[in-house]
């Protein structure tokens, strides 16, 4: 294997070992709706959790304009994954039935004077949506087992992610010979149809010639 495959693979390896995980903090206006996408492959098990980040003292309740209404949609059929309506936090876990984009979407409930709503939200695919760290007890032999199940589906999702990237390669390849026959059956086309018309226009001059006995 050559110093590019070998650089491939270890990309490829240092990608899902390091946290695959989307955790961030963003505003969202009254009535505004932002949305958050991640690509998440088949049978993969993925876990979110959501809240408004108090602008009080944490002591303090959230005020009523506070609200906000939370989707996880499959993109783009639209299948619903999980809604809530007019609440504060929240969370929510499923497993994806096929590889595709998934969105996240929030929206402020609308509110008069217009509020600026803060929202921490953690979303966490794969096997990193397994937190080992609450499995583990004291015992070394059995931390030593947690981390060898946790490699071991690290394992698994790189050899499905390879599969998957070899899936995504013949397609392309299928697509790009397509293309080239379809190209090379219209450079055909167009040079049949150039030839005529230069024909044509032969046959036409010809025959303008001999009627006004030029030739």
């Amino acid at each position: 294997m050559d110093l590019l495959c070998w650089s491939s693979v270890c990309l490829l390896i240092l990608t899902f070992l390091s946290p695959k995980t989307l955790s961030m903090r963003y505003e969202v206006h009254s009535g505004q709706m932002k949305c958050i996408s991640e690509d998440i492959h088949a049978k993969s098990m993925t876990v979110g959790k959501y809240f408004i980040v108090n602008p009080n003292d944490e002591h303090h309740p959230l005020p009523d304009s506070h609200k906000i209404i939370v989707q996880v949609v499959m993109s783009p059929q639209g299948t619903m994954l999980h809604e809530a309506d007019n609440t504060e936090s929240g969370q929510f876990s499923f497993t994806a039935s096929e590889t595709g984009s998934y969105l996240a979407c929030i929206t402020a409930v609308d509110h008069k004077p217009e509020t600026t709503l803060t929202i921490d939200l953690d979303w966490r695919s794969g096997v990193h949506s397994q937190d080992w760290s609450k499995v583990v007890k004291k015992s070394q032999v059995e931390m030593m087992e947690s981390s060898v199940k946790s490699l071991l589906d690290t394992i698994v999702s790189i050899h499905e992610e390879m599969y998957y990237l070899h899936e995504r390669g013949e397609e392309m390849h299928e697509l790009n010979r397509s293309t080239n026959s379809k190209m090379a059956l219209l450079s055909f086309l167009s040079l049949g149809v150039c030839l005529s018309v230069a024909g044509f226009q032969f046959w036409h001059l010809k025959s303008f010639f001999e009627k006004k006995k030029l030739i």
